[in-house]
């Protein structure tokens, strides 16, 4: 049998990240992961910054903003469906939706999330909505 994985993506979320968006899991390899991330309407996520991980997404519903920094510079890019983005590891990172439907990302991890500890807090560039 074939070591093939087939996700569905989940009515619910799995968990919430420690950003405080809501993640569907979907399917994995041991270079990379992905998933469904989704802010509702009105919502901001807490700022990060990964410890070890690289991230690549991808706009498939809604709009809002996208703040990233890292040691050179810092931006705010509008985010809508067709939208692709970096978050290399180290990077920054606040996003929130500006919209009226969810904004929903497709996102790729490499290498998979490790866990709890991976996303630390730091200072962003919006006051969070949890």
């Amino acid at each position: 049998m074939p070591n093939f994985a087939t996700v569905l993506l989940p009515d619910a979320p799995d968990v919430i990240a420690p950003d405080g968006s809501e993640v569907r899991l979907l399917a994995s390899l041991p270079s990379g992961s992905s998933a469904e991330f989704l802010l509702h309407p009105g919502q901001v996520s807490v700022a990060v910054r990964h410890r070890t991980v690289s991230e690549l997404w991808y706009v498939i519903g809604g709009s809002g903003q996208l703040w990233r920094r890292d040691a050179a510079a810092a931006t705010i890019t509008q985010v809508a469906a067709g939208t692709s983005a970096s978050i290399p590891v180290g990077t920054s990172f606040q996003f929130r939706n500006d919209g009226d439907v969810p904004l929903r990302i497709l996102g790729v991890t490499m290498p998979p999330w490790p866990g709890d500890d991976e996303a630390e807090l730091v200072p962003g560039e919006w006051q969070p909505s949890r």
